[in-house]
């Protein structure tokens, strides 16, 4: 199990937590009441956690898939990254999709969860374009698997 350092700074906010016990993410939890206009309202939602995310591991914001889709409302930047170095409260950019019907997230709501991973710090090493090992799938790109 990998230990990450977390200050509560709103104590009265629960710690992220798994839901389950095989699930990958915990929950974080909205730290103020905010409205999500119709149609793309959106707002940056402290979470009133800070974290001390290990070097050599990254944390990923994702949206939650019962808010999505029951109410259209999901992450803006999924996934948002935090940084190993980053030691500022995590906030969770939500947007509402619904083109009718407003949002209210409430203090204490689940609004998303935090994947922590192992990333890999990449060498790059400079080469031309035509020295890269060929692929099977080249330089298509968008929609270049027919789906």
């Amino acid at each position: 199990m990998l230990e990450v350092p977390l200050a509560r700074l709103d104590p009265d906010l629960p710690v992220p937590q798994r839901a389950r016990a095989d699930d990958g993410g915990v929950d974080l939890y909205a730290r103020a009441d905010v409205l999500l206009a119709a149609g793309g309202g959106r707002a940056v939602v402290p979470t009133g956690i800070a974290l001390a995310i290990p070097p050599g591991y990254a944390g990923f914001v994702q949206p939650r898939s019962g808010l999505a889709a029951r109410h259209g409302v999901t992450c803006l930047n999924s996934p948002g990254l935090i940084d190993a170095g980053y030691r500022g409260e995590v906030a969770v950019v939500l947007v509402n999709t619904d083109p009718t019907e407003p949002y209210r997230v409430r203090r204490g709501d689940r609004i998303a969860q935090l994947v922590v991973q192992q990333v890999a710090a990449p060498a790059f090493v400079e080469v031309g374009a035509d020295e890269l090992a060929a692929s099977e799938r080249g330089a298509g790109g968008f929609g270049h698997s027919g789906t």
